[in-house]
Formats: structure tokens, sequence, C-alpha cells
């Protein structure tokens, strides 16, 4: 049950792991001064550890109370939050390169706050899915449902680099220049969220919890959610 759970988080890996590569790129063409300083274009991936240190208590002491006001606050609405909010990034980034085309600058701000919305999403999504994923998972399983969860990164980033020798003409192209690429790929990401809010509206949750035997051996038990946490 959890493995189609990591495939369709595999989406937002692709493009997370970007931005190490195509907004690198594409800060090289951005006006990049801040506060009268100019940043290197790979200067800016230190936005996101930054933006995690604070987002996360942030949402754990603010967000997530205030939310429970609204509505229930689930995993699972957590989750479909965060994969939909990751398709956000790229249309960002598509406006910025959509104006490159035009013969624009536009400020290094736009692509922060690009940072912004896939940082808050990784919030609400990855320590989500990795909770979820021991409560969900026997005792045995474990380590061995972490690894699938690890091996959807290295599949997100496979994705990545099958669509960029597929786009890729022979001259040396792409199928997908500029803003095209960018969108692409929220595209892709709403796809995904798409998906993964229908398998959350089915998925049947078993929370299964650990307590010492008499045997000093831990046994599994199995506790079904209560209504309305879904």
């Amino acid at each position: 049950r959890l493995l189609l759970i990591y495939v369709l988080v595999a989406a937002f890996w692709s493009l997370f792991d970007q931005m190490g590569s195509t907004w690198v790129l594409q800060a090289q063409k951005m006006d990049r001064i801040v506060f009268g300083y100019e940043l290197l274009p790979a200067q800016i991936l230190a936005a996101n550890p930054f933006l995690i240190i604070v987002l996360i208590p942030l949402f754990t002491y603010v967000v997530y109370p205030l939310m429970n006001r609204l509505f229930v606050v689930s995993a699972s609405r957590k989750m479909c939050m965060g994969m939909f909010l990751a398709s956000t990034p790229f249309l960002v980034t598509g406006w910025a390169e959509f104006q490159i085309q035009n013969g624009a600058t536009p400020h290094i701000g736009w692509q922060l706050f690009a940072y912004l919305l896939l940082s808050v999403a990784e919030v609400m999504l990855v320590i989500t899915v990795l909770e979820f994923s021991y409560t969900q998972a026997p005792k045995r399983m474990k380590s061995l449902v972490m690894s699938f969860f690890y091996l959807s990164i290295s599949a997100g980033n496979l994705f990545t680099a099958a669509v960029n020798q597929i786009i890729k003409n022979p001259d040396g192209s792409s199928k997908l220049e500029g803003a095209t690429y960018h969108l692409f790929f929220a595209g892709f990401m709403g796809t995904a969220a798409i998906l993964f809010a229908i398998y959350m509206l089915n998925y049947k949750m078993e929370y299964i919890i650990h307590e010492e035997a008499d045997d000093d051996e831990q046994s599994d038990q199995r506790l079904q959610p209560q209504p309305g946490t879904a």
C-alpha cells in the first residue's frame, strides 16, 4: 500500500532536485544583486536549508495549530497539500524564464519565492511521509519501507534525466525550450498530486504501534483511525 505513495512522491523529488541544476542555470541569467551584493548562482541553494530550519518550528507551533481550528490536519491531508503546493514553484520559475526569453532580467527574488514554496511543500510532504510510513509499516518492515522511500528520490532523478534525454534534439537544442520546460514539470507534478489525492481518499488507515511483550520482544498492535481523521 505504501509503494504507490512512494511512486507518486517520486514526482516531488523530480522537481526538488532540479534546484541544483535547472534553477542554478536559470539564476545565471537573473539579477542576483541582493542588498548591494551579487550572489553566485549556486549560492541561492542555501535558501532551502535555511528555510527548512525556520519553517519546521513555524509549522509545528503556529501553522498546524491554526489550521486545526478550521479542520483536522491529518497526515494524509498534509501530504496532499504538500503535493499540490509542490507544483507551484515551477510556475514561478516558468514565469521568470518567460521574462528571460523576452529579453528581460528578472530579479532573483522570484526564484527565492519559488524556493519558499518548494520548502513549504517539503515540510508538509516529506516529513509527514516519513512519519506516516513509520506508523503504517510493521516492525520487521520499517527499514525496508524506508529504503523504498529513499529509492523514490532516485526514481525522481531518473525521470528527470530520462525527460532531458528524450527532449534533446540531434542538434543539441531542446523540444521543451525555456518556460515550456518549467510548465511541463509543473503539469507533471499537478497530475501526480491529483492521483495522490485520489489514492489517499481510498487509503485505509491502519496505525501500527509497538509495545513491550512479556518476553522483552516488541509486538505489533494495529489501531484503526478515528472517523474524520483520514
